[in-house]
């Protein structure tokens, strides 16, 4: 599941440009103000969509080259090299519970253009596809494209019998962008792989379908519920989700965001209260 450059200006921009023409809409500078923070906090759950995505790929990606996604031979693996650049270290290298250490260091980038710097740390409970199985990552000074990402994230596998799929919850998410401006985040989402689970060691053929609920805060204490309400499209070949809406509720007015319409691009639209929609760039 890739997620590529995370790029906030431009969320910024979509910000400023909504918030001007909501304002030719209503005088009314508390409403004014709420549709500016929806629109402030919708940037940053994209932002926080994109890091969270990336740290999917590399819980797989690991999983893949350290053989513990549960299947045989590790050989003929085929992947976007997020971790050619990382120090590794898996214990006990047979049997579990495993504790692994991926070490970024200073900082190095992968061939998708991104820089990670610090480090990341998961244990998981058994194979990474089997049903039950349970990893947990936290992060050390970790930064992904100069965002630094704090929190707990974990994977429950509740796969069923001909599918592969995970609870995703993410506890006491905090990411801080450059500016030192920084924002809350938790919520549960459902991953399901909906292509490339018969091809486990090829992670370029996967495609993931994505639901759930997120809650974001800004320094503020202002608050956001995210809802995806037409399932999220992954493909790991793909620079940005690709498909699916979002629906973030303010106090009275409701946005949406429309990933499109499965066209890997990195053109996504928002609106609010239905009102002509905006387009901003994923990436």
């Amino acid at each position: 599941m890739k997620i590529k450059n995370l790029i906030l200006c431009t969320a910024t921009l979509l910000i400023a440009i909504s918030f001007s023409s909501c304002k030719k809409d209503n005088s009314n500078t508390s409403t004014d103000q709420e549709i500016a923070t929806t629109l402030e906090l919708s940037g940053n759950d994209a932002v926080t969509e994109n890091i969270t995505e990336d740290n999917n790929d590399i819980l797989f990606e690991t999983a893949v080259n350290s053989d513990f996604s549960g299947n045989s031979s590790g050989r003929g693996n085929q992947s976007m090299n997020i971790l050619g650049c990382a120090a590794i270290e898996v214990s006990p290298l047979v049997g579990f519970p495993k504790n692994i250490s991926i070490d970024f260091g200073s900082g190095c980038s992968s061939p998708n253009g991104v820089t990670r710097k610090g480090k990341i740390y998961i244990t998981i409970s058994d194979s990474l596809r089997t049903h039950g199985s349970i990893a947990v990552m936290t992060f050390d000074n970790y930064y992904v494209n100069d965002f630094k990402v704090e929190g707990t994230i974990t994977w429950t596998n509740t796969s069923e019998p001909g599918s592969k799929s995970w609870e995703r919850k993410c506890e006491n998410g905090k990411i801080t962008a450059s500016d030192g401006r920084y924002w809350l985040h938790s919520g549960i989402k459902n991953i399901t792989q909906v292509e490339g689970v018969s091809t486990p060691h090829n992670l370029l053929d996967d495609v993931f379908s994505i639901t759930g609920h997120h809650i974001v805060s800004n320094a503020k204490g202002e608050t956001r519920t995210s809802t995806i309400i037409e399932p999220l499209e992954k493909k790991v070949v793909c620079e940005n989700v690709d498909k699916g809406t979002v629906k973030i509720e303010g106090a009275s007015h409701t946005a949406v965001v429309d990933f499109g319409d499965g066209t890997c691009d990195r053109i996504a639209t928002i609106s609010v209260d239905g009102k002509d929609p905006k387009t901003f760039l994923l990436r």
